[in-house]
């Protein structure tokens, strides 16, 4: 099975601060892994540096590209869309309606849907009745739900790095997303995610990795 992900010997810090050394972790086809840890240990900081944003104090990160491609490194994945990042911020434009604001989403990640595409894609996130309300009039249910739509475009990124996906979703959006990974994992891709939720995902069960043992 070819890892889609792999990083070696990985540690984090933030200012003089050292969140996590000597993390050796792989993501699979077919998974969804859950990144626990206690606040501040470095779960969103490891996040960004699989998506390219951040370097590594240490260590190093390959992820395996699209249709078999070499491993590369995490700009490079991210560049060529192999990799989906969505922040625990929703990074939506006020003045934007929801359409408008998920296209833009869609456009800056080098991703170009069509309007029939970005209607379904909020559909299936149930937003569908407010795509032309303007973002500033959405509650922040309805907000996370149209920044996660960007999972439902059919873009082509075999790996998804979610931080904190659930939070302000009611019992639909968990189902919504739950439905999402699902899909994702069947298809041989693969989701590294950090909730502070239990997961209720059953197919796959994710696999747990704890940044406060599983790293030094």
């Amino acid at each position: 099975m070819t890892t889609l992900l792999h990083t070696q010997g990985l540690a984090a810090q933030r200012g003089e601060r050292l969140l996590f050394r000597g993390l050796n972790l792989t993501l699979q086809p077919g998974e969804v892994v859950w990144l626990r840890g206690r606040n501040g240990r470095g779960k969103t900081s490891l996040l960004r540096i699989l998506a390219g944003l951040s370097t590594p104090a240490e260590g190093s990160v390959s992820l395996q590209g699209l249709d078999g491609d070499a491993p590369s490194s995490p700009r490079d994945s991210a560049s060529r869309g192999d990799v989906l990042y969505i922040a625990h911020a929703n990074a939506l434009k006020d003045d934007l309606s929801a359409a408008e604001a998920l296209e833009f989403l869609a456009r800056v990640h080098g991703h170009l849907p069509s309007s029939q595409s970005i209607l379904a894609a909020l559909t299936r996130l149930g937003v569908a009745g407010h795509v032309q309300a303007p973002v500033r009039t959405l509650s922040q249910g309805q907000r996370r739900r149209v920044a996660l739509a960007r999972l439902a475009l059919g873009s082509q990124s075999r790996i998804w790095l979610l931080d904190e996906p659930f939070d302000a979703l009611d019992d639909a959006g968990v189902n919504a997303l739950n439905s999402l990974l699902s899909e994702h994992a069947q298809q041989g891709g693969a989701a590294l995610l950090t909730s502070h939720q239990a997961l209720i995902l059953k197919d796959p069960l994710p696999r747990v990795v704890h940044l406060d043992t599983d790293a030094s």
